[in-house]
């Protein structure tokens, strides 16, 4: 019997499931926290040089508005702007520190280390550090999934990303500060891909893409809390405490987050899968078939050596498939980060902005959920070529417009984060069960490069304003031509070793026929019920 029958059988997205999801959408809700928690704890509010007659705090009804375009003068002392020496005069740096505006933030990391002026590129270097660490936790807790079980590695990375994370908020310095976000960003990866792949292995293929899409509600609702939670909390500290120490509450984890049958028989441990699925069926009101004996599960080819990364590019087509999602993962994130920063002039009001970004990924999952069903590839190569277009359009549109331009960018967004949810899917269906942690925590890498390039590419917006548009529009469109070269996985059962990703088209026709034979343990419409 192939697992995805065994699993039908049990119940593919039963009560157990469901508890599962809940499990698995509780972290989302943290990860969204730390993801976009720089956005106020690296705030910048409007500063200048603190002189002699400031009194401790300064006088800030004297500074610009927080949206007001800060002049070069703000980091140079207005008690003596020039100073002779030859023919030439030179500005005086600020030897007495800044004084910053406490009108919107109390505190930032900005204005308790000063990162302004000469040391303003500190800020951006913290955030680079922490998305250089999401890219070296996608390759260290996917192999360690692959080799340690799904189970254990999700829950090591959500006690150390508490733990990291209480820690910021007690760091002494930016040194200290920046090293710890980077283990706070390692430990991000560690949780979202072991999460959504542990849902995947655990459901069946009709709902296995809410796998993917319902712990993105989950994260698109912490984003949208968090503008909340930072509105009301405007010390660094004390926000980077509170979104932190909930980590704390899921300790009980311990008890209730299962392991990952289709692993454990990935890895031979036959007893152990039997034992769980035992229990899978009793909770969704099953029985597991009689029939199913630990030494007729032989889907798995029997093999017992060991995976790696090398696996990913060792055969001809799923070198093909493995270097066309690298590709589509990164589009995806230079993209997504990319258009977020361009279209921050959506509201003044930085929480108020903030909130609008994350309810606008609610409709482009909402939508995933309903052409999902019929069929990954094209949807994945729709949704990237909605998010191109729209990109190149507004190549075509004049500055004087910025309402069309708004509106353009945000039909870009909309595609570019449908088009991310399909991709977290579509990647668990091709890759096989023996690389399938490691498949997508390399994924992931490749996706945190894109985010490292996407400020950087908007730079160039200071040379040649069309640049970075030429980019975000046809990267995409290429990743929408290439994904057409991916197989179909809709309601295909899932590939468990490399062989079935060479003999794809071969295995399908067996596999569909041998259905017939075990429709007495599994009603076909009740198994995937939601």
């Amino acid at each position: 019997m192939n697992f995805d029958q065994i699993l039908a059988a049990v119940g593919g997205f039963g009560k157990y499931q469901k508890i599962l999801y809940i499990w698995i959408c509780l972290p989302q809700i943290l990860l969204a926290f730390h993801m976009m928690v720089s956005i106020f704890t690296g705030a910048t509010p409007p500063y200048r040089c603190r002189e002699s007659s400031s009194p401790g705090a300064g006088n800030q009804t004297s500074l610009p508005a927080e949206n007001a375009s800060l002049s070069e003068s703000s980091c140079f002392s207005s008690e003596v702007m020039l100073r002779p020496q030859g023919n030439r005069t030179e500005r005086v740096p600020c030897g007495r520190g800044w004084v910053y505006s406490m009108e919107v933030f109390h505190s930032t990391t900005v204005t308790e280390w000063d990162l302004v002026c000469s040391k303003a590129g500190l800020n951006s270097l913290g955030s680079s550090i922490y998305m250089f660490g999401l890219l070296v936790g996608s390759v260290l807790f996917g192999a360690m999934a692959d080799r340690y079980g799904r189970r254990l590695v999700l829950l090591l990375s959500i006690a150390l990303q508490t733990v990291f994370g209480v820690a910021v908020a007690f760091a002494p310095n930016f040194p200290v500060y920046a090293i710890l976000r980077f283990a706070v960003g390692t430990t991000v990866s560690g949780v979202i891909i072991n999460a959504f792949v542990l849902g995947t292995e655990w459901t069946c293929t009709k709902r296995r893409m809410l796998a993917g899409i319902i712990t993105d509600y989950a994260f698109g609702l912490g984003y949208m809390l968090l503008a909340g939670v930072a509105y009301l909390i405007r010390d660094w500290r004390k926000l980077q405490l509170a979104i932190s120490a909930p980590g704390f509450l899921l300790i009980f984890y311990i008890r209730v987050l299962p392991q990952s049958a289709r692993w454990l028989l990935a890895n031979d441990r036959r007893e152990e899968a039997i034992a769980l699925l035992r229990k899978a069926a009793l909770v969704n009101g099953r029985v597991l078939p009689p029939a199913v004996q630990a030494e007729k599960w032989e889907f798995l080819g029997g093999s017992k050596r060991s995976h790696s990364a090398m696996d990913l590019i060792r055969t001809p087509q799923m070198r093909k498939r493995t270097i066309i999602l690298f590709y589509i993962w990164f589009v995806n994130v230079l993209v997504y980060y990319g258009l977020s920063l361009g279209v921050s002039r959506l509201g003044t009001d930085l929480y108020l902005t903030q909130f609008v970004f994350g309810l606008v990924e609610i409709p482009a999952r909402s939508l995933v959920l309903v052409v999902l069903p019929f069929s990954r590839r094209l949807s994945q190569s729709g949704f990237l070529a909605i998010g191109g277009l729209a990109c190149l359009l507004m190549l075509a549109v004049p500055a004087d417009h910025p309402n069309v331009l708004t509106g353009l960018a945000m039909v870009g967004k909309f595609g570019i984060t449908a088009s991310f949810a399909v991709i977290y899917v579509y990647t668990a269906e091709i890759f096989p069960t023996v690389v399938r942690q490691t498949g997508i925590g390399v994924s992931s890498m490749f996706a945190r490069m894109g985010g490292v390039l996407a400020p950087i590419i908007n730079m160039l917006h200071n040379h040649n304003p069309v640049t970075p548009l030429i980019i975000f529009g046809t990267s995409p469109l290429l990743g929408a031509i290439l994904a057409l070269a991916l197989p179909e996985t809709a309601d295909r059962p899932l590939p468990d070793t490399l062989e079935d990703v060479e003999n794809w088209d071969i295995r399908m026709a067996p596999i569909l026929e041998n259905l017939e034979p075990y429709q007495d343990f599994e009603p076909p419409e009740s198994s995937c019920n939601i």
